[in-house]
């Protein structure tokens, strides 16, 4: 297969607004030693892309910036000591610089895909559930039998967390702010859903949960913080995975000793691409078995044309997606 010489890409050259980004033509990129060159069919987009495109995430890109990580597409060419890839083969991979025709990838980062698994549902697949992995599994042991409390259910990484915490074997309860979207998280999977309203939240969720919960997987972290960690039980863990509220709470430290419970960090980028490379690869590898298998099925949010990036990028930032977006490269492939 021979590509093309230049391809649209979508770049800025600063982060200060969504309006700087444009196409452009610039030579497609060959993939040298170790890498694979991907014809992108579609790249997900979640809250922390946007926010990344605009400069506000706690890491700023080198610049110029091209938005997008998560892809899935087909291999369009190899580098020099690539092997297992036919051209053409269907995969997901992780990219920088995936708002474009064509992404490079390292080799090792590169999965084939189950031949039932749509291109869509897996451009979504590797960072919202590695995250559900690696927090509910990984990092907050959860057991067959446990109560998962799932805070932003209907958002990317919720509803990756409900499909994950029912997989481990736990009883899910998903919050979310509007019917729509706690129906959305009813279909993914959870029991039991809740609504936001502060006043009397509590008590609603003590309905659900009489004697407690085990887990809280937050990746909002917003008033509901308070009134789940004190529902938590004895030895409860409380996953904090993102701050999409804004700001950033406190709590008081009194709660976390009288309840024998532990507040836990999820950083998965830093554990998929610099602590536990290795143990992040055999997790994907684990969550493509599920999908192949039907134990998990990734929700696919709001579609957009290649010509809509930003308005995706904004509506990426809304908090009104339910499910992670994507950008459309390549409607076959997608």
């Amino acid at each position: 297969m021979t590509h093309a010489p230049t391809m649209k890409l979508i770049q800025s050259d600063n982060l200060e607004s969504i309006e700087n980004y444009k196409i452009v033509d610039v030579p497609t990129p060959e993939p040298g030693p170790g890498q694979v060159l991907v014809r992108v069919g579609a790249c997900s987009v979640g809250y922390v892309d946007a926010l990344e495109a605009i400069g506000g995430y706690q890491t700023k890109p080198p610049l110029p910036h091209t938005p997008g990580r998560e892809v899935s597409g087909v291999v369009e060419a190899v580098g020099e000591g690539v092997t297992g890839f036919e051209i053409g083969t269907r995969v997901l991979t992780r990219a920088l610089a995936a708002f474009a025709q064509f992404a490079i990838a390292t080799a090792g980062d590169v999965k084939k895909l189950p031949d039932t698994f749509s291109g869509a549902s897996a451009a979504v697949l590797r960072g919202n559930y590695l995250t559900a992995m690696h927090a509910l599994e990984d990092r907050g042991m959860v057991k067959a039998g446990e109560i998962v409390l799932v805070i932003g259910a209907a958002g990317g990484v919720g509803l990756a967390a409900v499909e994950v915490a029912k997989a481990l074997g736990a009883t899910v309860i998903g919050v979310a702010s509007t019917p729509e979207k706690r129906e959305a998280v009813k279909a993914a999977g959870a029991d039991e859903v809740l609504d936001t309203q502060v006043d009397g939240w509590r008590d609603r969720l003590k309905a659900l949960a009489p004697n407690g919960i085990d887990v809280v997987y937050d990746p909002v972290c917003g008033p509901l913080l308070q009134p789940s960690f004190r529902s938590l039980r004895w030895r409860g863990r409380y996953l904090v995975v993102g701050f999409a509220a804004g700001e950033i709470p406190s709590l008081p430290l009194n709660l976390p000793l009288v309840k024998g419970a532990s507040i836990v960090g999820i950083d998965c980028r830093q554990f998929a691409a610099v602590f536990d490379v290795e143990e992040a690869d055999r997790m994907v590898d684990r969550l493509l078995v599920w999908a192949g298998e039907g134990r998990i099925s990734p929700p696919v949010g709001r579609r957009f044309a290649f010509g809509d990036y930003a308005e995706l990028l904004e509506f990426a930032m809304s908090g009104k997606a339910i499910g992670k977006s994507l950008l459309i490269v390549d409607e076959t492939l997608a």
